[in-house]
């Protein structure tokens, strides 16, 4: 079970998860309310959301938690990307985002996209099974392409010279932070198996 009511989530770990034979379902079909998310570091919230889905249902859980974090504003939005203007609020967050970064060059718009995914076997695991994976970039100036959600539409991929609103899903699939960070977790379960 996916721990949240992202729907931009779910459609994307669906995707990078399609050729291992495993069925993510999210935590909403279950019946499944977002738990508050009142760590202070992703990793925390991610457990959070994780046990409190694991509790509620009895299934295993694989959370998520992720944020973009820019180097001008010292990392910020960071753990409160979701909820940096108003929770919900994508164009409201992008809005704000753009408007602190208003006199800044573009030298100086680094940022990077940040994400931890947790798995609980169940409620009580003592040995979670935690992988991270990290998309650097920078911040454009506007918005540039439909794809993608959250603040896709301001991140710039320096290498592929492109939005992650823009960029292929073939491509994203390889280099965002989400696909990172599940490349490791499924080279942990396969470490796993016997």
């Amino acid at each position: 079970m996916l721990a949240s009511s992202n729907a931009g989530k779910l459609v994307e770990l669906r995707d990078l998860l399609r050729d291992t034979g495993i069925d993510l379902v999210a935590q909403t079909d279950l019946g499944v309310e977002d738990v508050e998310e009142t760590g202070s570091t992703f990793v925390e919230n991610a457990l959070l959301k994780a046990r409190h889905a694991c509790q509620v249902t009895g299934l295993p859980a694989l959370a998520d938690d992720s944020g973009i974090c820019v180097d001008a504003l010292g990392g910020a939005p960071g753990l409160y990307s979701a909820r940096y203007h108003r929770h919900g609020d994508a164009q409201g967050n992008i809005d704000k985002l753009l408007a602190a970064l208003k006199d800044v060059p573009d030298e100086q718009r680094g940022a990077h996209f940040y994400a931890v995914i947790v798995l609980l076997r169940h409620a009580g695991d003592p040995r979670p099974i935690i992988a991270e994976g990290v998309w650097h970039g920078r911040i454009a100036r506007q918005r540039q392409g439909e794809r993608g959600f959250g603040y896709q539409p301001v991140f710039f991929d320096t290498q592929y010279n492109v939005s992650a609103g823009e960029i292929d899903d073939a491509i994203k699939n390889k280099v965002s932070h989400r696909a990172r960070a599940l490349a490791i977790l499924r080279e942990r379960l396969a470490e796993l198996s016997p």
